[in-house]
């Protein structure tokens, strides 16, 4: 793996212990680079640019080989696990209206229901080879989250 990268050992021993420490950096830098994706995306009513977010989504997964691989293996599991806990924080970051403390909860349940939503659906479409095209699979999320999601982080703004 390493004369195929065309490193030298040492090369690769500056940077990381071991093949799994490399593995596990690059699940951090791929969440990372999700967890930016989700910190742009701040949907009001226009569905164009929640199917435009989705859509980025979609190409990310079905682009970034690694991630592919990564949902359909055996360690997808631990990366799963990894992903929710960046979520949790995720919500934890989430602003919402502090007037009524019911609402702003249930708004964070529905956030996490969105993104083991969006999760899960990036799963089947990777497991099943990528049998969808992109923009199908971006107008499943899309429809999911503007007609059960957003309507009621809308109301929770009222």
């Amino acid at each position: 793996m390493i004369k195929k990268a065309g490193l030298v050992r040492s090369t690769f021993y500056n940077h990381y212990e071991n093949i799994p420490a490399l593995i596990t950096a690059a699940e951090d830098k791929t969440i990372e680079n999700i967890f930016t994706m989700m910190e742009s995306f701040h949907p009001k009513d226009d569905r164009a640019m929640c199917k435009s977010f989705f859509l980025s989504i979609c190409n990310y997964t079905k682009d970034n080989v690694f991630l592919a691989t990564l949902l359909n293996s055996p360690r997808g599991d631990i990366f799963f696990e990894k992903m929710m806990e960046m979520f949790k924080k995720y919500i934890s970051t989430v602003s919402l209206d502090d007037s009524n403390p019911n609402k702003a909860e249930h708004s964070k349940y529905f956030i996490a229901g969105s993104i083991g939503n969006t999760v899960g659906v990036l799963h089947k479409w990777s497991t099943s080879g990528f049998n969808l095209p992109e923009d199908e699979v971006a107008e499943i999320l899309t429809t999911v989250f503007v007609t059960g999601i957003l309507p009621y982080l809308r109301s929770s703004d009222t």
